[in-house]
């Protein structure tokens, strides 16, 4: 059986939908503050390894440890919801079926301890 991230065209797939994600997240007045001192390119070929990750593609993250990663940052519920929300409205522009973001989100719901109130 294929994993999510060969069902998703792979990295360079999820690069786009990566791309996709970090627009509606910098139109978004909840959570963009959050990337204002962020250099955006690393941060998109960067998230793109961890979707990747997530997804049962290649371990090629190097990130830390998510609360090492998030800590001082005050994320609240709202936030984490608002980020879900939108990799959400990215997968199913490029046409992911349900049951697919379903088990993507559910990999991201997974963190979400790991990144509030760090």
């Amino acid at each position: 059986m294929s994993t999510l991230y060969e069902k998703l065209g792979g990295e360079e797939s999820i690069a786009k939908v990566v791309d996709y994600f970090y627009d509606l997240v910098l139109a978004d007045d909840t959570v963009n503050h959050f990337f204002e001192n962020t250099d955006m390119e690393k941060q998109r070929r960067h998230q793109t390894k961890f979707i990747s990750f997530a997804l049962g593609g290649p371990n090629q993250y190097p990130g830390g440890a998510m609360a090492k990663v998030h800590e001082g940052m005050n994320l609240q519920p709202s936030h984490f919801d608002a980020i879900v929300r939108h990799l959400r409205a990215a997968l199913v522009h490029f046409g992911v079926g349900e049951e697919d973001i379903a088990k993507a989100l559910d990999k991201v719901e997974s963190l979400r301890g790991d990144i509030l109130y760090k």
